[in-house]
């Protein structure tokens, strides 16, 4: 018998030898100098990230505003006791020496407050998801820049350590240009059982969860326009909540894809994978949940190496949308999730949703509205 396909189906034993890691700063930076008054507007539930992760960098929130006066009171009892309160959210605008305004409300109520901080000369720091209009969001960054003042959006998953570190990797050379990125998550959501916020989002997996995904997968692609984007969202019978619980998608590139599935009724063994293969090595990271991914591994040609990583999402992630925002300003220069790139991601986003209602392959950038 003929040996010549002998190894067929077999990798080859590259990459055995254990390296050391090589450096990549992937935890947030704080601003040298720059110390700014900030003002919070909206005590919703996501709130209690910010202000929890703003008192551990030591940034100064002295106002919080929330139309419902006892959740701002709430809020500022718990964290900043020094703050001012409001019912009105003009009262933080007109406050000269209050530079920064992060601003949390849903989207619809969040876009004319956001005008009225840009117009203030106010930096803003916007919740996601951004817009629901690609419009809108334009007209957003145009003000900003006419008024001389940045606009960043909450994309915080791009300070989940181990996306952090991809990034930062991907940008220091090490794997090369990403050629394919794979995401796998199952996980339980069925806490939204009975939850109208939730319930009502047809596309709760594709749109109020992966816009995270969207946007880091913008983010590793360095905002390269894609070509198109296919997905699908699957209901099935046994589920305990109304949207769709199963979505998955394929972004095209020139000559890259990126590939996610999701499964948010996930009730037994949960996981979350992320691959992304490069030209020069590959990265993988893998754990029970988006909040615990204790480790990285690295492969390239001269060997592989499994590195610890520091943090979670939920301190790194919101820690680092404020901190990019305040060194950004310091060094003046566009925050890496500024609203105008986190436009591309919102391209990629919509155009999903669209796909999985008309089954059909989309154009980023051609659908305008969620």
């Amino acid at each position: 018998m003929s040996n010549e396909n002998e190894g067929y189906g077999l990798s080859a034993e590259k990459a055995s030898k254990e390296i050391n890691a090589p450096k990549v700063d992937y935890l947030p930076r704080k601003p040298k100098t720059y110390h700014p008054k900030i003002g919070i507007i909206g005590c919703g539930g996501i709130s209690e990230y910010h202000l929890k992760n703003y008192r551990i960098l030591g940034f100064d929130v002295v106002a919080i505003a929330d139309i419902t006066l006892s959740k701002a009171k709430a809020r500022r009892d718990e964290f900043y006791p020094e703050a001012e309160i409001y019912d009105d959210y003009k009262k933080i605008l007109e406050r000269k020496e209050i530079e920064v305004v992060d601003i949390t409300p849903h989207p619809e109520d969040r876009v004319p407050i956001i005008k009225e901080a840009l117009r203030s000369k106010k930096h803003v720091l916007s919740q996601k998801p951004f817009v629901l209009d690609l419009q809108v969001g334009k007209e957003l960054v145009k003000i900003a820049k006419e008024n001389g003042v940045k606009l960043a959006v909450n994309q915080n998953g791009r300070w989940a350590p181990h996306f952090g570190y991809m990034l930062n990797a991907i940008r220091s050379g090490i794997i090369g240009r990403p050629i394919s990125i794979d995401f796998s998550l199952q996980w339980d959501q069925t806490w939204i059982q009975g939850n109208p916020s939730f319930e009502n989002i047809h596309h709760m997996v594709l749109f109020d969860f992966a816009i995270h995904w969207f946007d880091i997968a913008n983010a590793f692609m360095g905002g390269e326009k894609a070509d198109s984007v296919y997905a699908s969202a699957v209901r099935y019978k046994e589920q305990k909540y109304q949207p769709p619980a199963l979505a998955s998608s394929i972004i095209n590139y020139g000559e890259s894809q990126v590939r996610m599935a999701f499964n948010a009724h996930t009730t037994l063994g949960e996981e979350d994978v992320t691959v992304i293969v490069g030209t020069k090595g590959t990265l993988r990271s893998r754990g029970p949940g988006l909040n615990d991914q204790p480790v990285m591994e690295l492969f390239t040609e001269e060997g592989h190496v499994k590195i610890p990583l520091e943090g979670c999402w939920f301190e790194n992630g919101f820690q680092g949308t404020m901190a990019e925002l305040l060194c950004a300003i310091e060094e003046d220069r566009e925050p890496s999730h500024s609203a105008e790139n986190n436009l591309k991601s919102l391209e990629l986003c919509f155009a999903a949703l669209k796909s999985a209602d008309e089954n059909k392959i989309m154009i980023p950038g051609e659908v305008t509205m969620a």
